[in-house]
């Protein structure tokens, strides 16, 4: 079924990309979930290796492959077993450098685009708030021009590369009284005067930094705008419908590398003179499992294709996140399950793995904000089309 979206360049990329996970990324894992902090030398790499250009045009530094370049990306950092890293990579690639990649101009992605796909910039995307999470209408962060300057105040909230990152693709109102419409974005340097940031204490991600920004009066440039006032909440729901894939192709990924660690335990592990993969309750629950996974994972695949020919798939890519994400936190849970004891001690994959997982259904929208959008579309026939450029 694979060969119907992947080439042997693809399986290439994949295998060279693993391989250079395992060197440079896997001996420092438990360090990085231990300290909560990523070394910089890291994102470097990345950037030397071209991962953080799969999707930029070559005339930004990127490589500007097919979308099924960055499934592959998706799918192996999903196989280190460190929903945090690979949080912060791919927050850092597809959340911020989406927004520069589609909205910024020219001289916004020589200074911006070029050292994110180079690994030289770090970049975080402000939406959520403390107030309000997938209601982007109700943000209450304002910027407010003056002169040359616009004045930023209010504060994001879950805001993944927010404490170690350079910038920060902020929205924020410039025109209160116009709700969605007076949304607007812009490049906030996360070093400016007046930004701080809280990290927060969190269940799982624990490689990955996640802020809480506060903005007192921050001043920034005019040009740092994106595209013109009021195309904000414009640039947010396009970008959505890619993070929702993302995070279902994560969240299909990571089941799968769950159910082949627990497939492998399972053929070794006996009890009463045989494997445990030989009794019927076990074995049929792991079948029920792996066929839940494969269809979300080829699934995601179709979804993944569609998007590459251009078509604009929101209802696809939220049905993706949401059930996607909820069958690999059972997986999960009953993975956890078939290493009995050992499920439960932190020196096997299966506690990290169970902890990480859990987000999947609450973070980039929850489950239950995802079904009353696909409610609207399906039910009351609300259409979404491709905002015009």
């Amino acid at each position: 079924m694979q060969s119907m979206y992947f080439t042997e360049e693809h399986q290439l990329f994949r295998e060279s990309l693993r391989d250079f996970l395992k060197k440079e990324v896997v001996p420092h894992i438990d360090k990085w979930e231990a300290s909560g902090t990523i070394e910089t030398f890291i994102w470097k790499k990345f950037g030397e290796m071209g991962y953080f250009g799969l999707a930029t045009p070559e005339t930004y530094d990127g490589l500007g492959l097919d979308l099924f370049y960055t499934v592959i990306f998706l799918e192996e950092l999903q196989k280190v077993n460190s929903g945090g890293f690979a949080a912060a990579m791919w927050a850092h690639a597809y959340l911020a450098m989406t927004h520069l990649n589609k909205n910024a101009n020219d001289a916004q992605k020589k200074a911006y685009l070029i050292p994110s796909v180079n690994g030289e910039k770090i970049g975080c995307l402000g939406v959520t708030e403390p107030f309000g999470g997938s209601d982007v209408a109700g943000m209450r962060t304002t910027a407010v021009r003056e002169g040359d300057s616009y004045i930023i105040n209010g504060s994001k909230t879950f805001i993944t590369n927010g404490v170690y990152g350079d910038y920060c693709i902020l929205a924020a109102k410039t025109a209160p009284s116009a709700g969605n419409k007076g949304i607007s974005i812009f490049i906030v340097d996360l070093d400016k005067e007046g930004v701080s940031a809280n990290k927060l204490n969190k269940l799982g991600w624990r490689a990955s930094d996640t802020a809480e920004l506060a903005f007192d009066n921050v001043r920034i440039p005019a040009s740092s705008l994106m595209g013109e006032e009021g195309k904000g909440f414009t640039f947010i729901m396009e970008a959505f419908a890619l993070e929702r894939l993302v995070m279902g192709v994560n969240a299909h990924a990571r089941a799968e590398w769950a159910l082949d660690y627990a497939q492998q335990y399972m053929s070794e592990r006996e009890t009463f003179g045989k494997s445990i993969n030989q009794y019927q309750a076990l074995r049929h629950k792991f079948v029920d499992l792996h066929a839940d996974m494969d269809l979300c994972k080829q699934y995601n695949y179709g979804v993944v294709y569609k998007m590459g020919k251009g078509e604009y798939v929101v209802r696809e890519a939220t049905i993706s996140k949401l059930k996607s994400t909820e069958m690999a936190d059972k997986v999960a849970y009953d993975c956890l399950q078939f290493l009995g004891g050992y499920g439960y001690i932190e020196d096997y994959p299966m506690a990290r793995m169970f902890r990480d997982s859990r987000l999947g259904p609450i973070g980039g929208g929850t489950s239950e904000i995802l079904k009353e959008i696909i409610a609207k579309i399906v039910i009351d026939k609300k259409e979404y089309r491709m905002p015009k450029e």
